[in-house]
């Protein structure tokens, strides 16, 4: 999908994603002493601001333009000092090494080349010490799941995600569930879950 097909969908409603940060994105972070952070695809900026009000210094990029400055009017809003710039982290984005104690990638969606590509430029961004988590809808989402893409092409997996991470320490690998509420009920998502740590 092009940026502009993603200005459209965000520009369509006042919020495109839940405001709450994703449950995994808390439970890996909550514990971690706030430092500097990426946060790769980063939407309207859930994530992002759910980490600079806990102190981290966090730069959050998305490739849509109306995402990014919906992403700054919250941190306004909230009163969060946030760096929210655009950029594509598939085409162009190249990290300064050793930059970041931490990179969330949640949901990015993307065909198992592309994603391998940003993963590895991800890990390059990490300082010695530091945590990369990724969160995506898994695979086994399409036919066991609710919810998400339904292309298999753009569903990850932990084979492919930990493979991307070379040089990395995995302190996480599986495949999680997360409730959905739904008009017909409750239902259950798949995502992948994948932490790893820059010794």
């Amino acid at each position: 999908m092009r940026a502009e097909d993603w200005d459209e969908r965000y520009a369509a409603t006042a919020s495109l994603w839940s405001l709450e940060p994703n449950r995994f994105v808390v439970e890996v972070c909550e514990g971690l002493a706030p430092g500097r952070a990426l946060d790769l695809a980063a939407g309207e900026g859930r994530n992002a601001l759910w980490l600079a009000a806990r102190g981290w210094d966090v730069t959050a990029l998305d490739f849509s333009p109306v995402a990014v400055e919906r992403a700054r009017e919250r941190a306004r809003a909230a009163g969060v000092t946030l760096r929210a710039e655009v950029a594509d982290v598939v085409d162009g984005w190249r990290p300064d090494p050793a930059s970041a104690d931490l990179v969330v990638l949640a949901y990015l969606q993307l065909p198992a080349a592309d994603l391998t590509g940003v993963l590895r430029r991800a890990a390059t961004a990490l300082a010695p010490g530091g945590t990369l988590v990724l969160v995506a809808h898994d695979r086994r989402n399409l036919r066991e799941g609710h919810g998400g893409p339904s292309d298999p092409e753009v569903l990850a997996d932990t084979t492919t995600v930990t493979a991307a991470l070379d040089g990395l320490t995995l302190t996480r690998a599986e495949v999680v569930e997360r409730p959905v509420a739904t008009p017909d009920g409750p239902r259950t998502a798949l995502d992948t879950l994948v932490v790893a740590r820059r010794e």
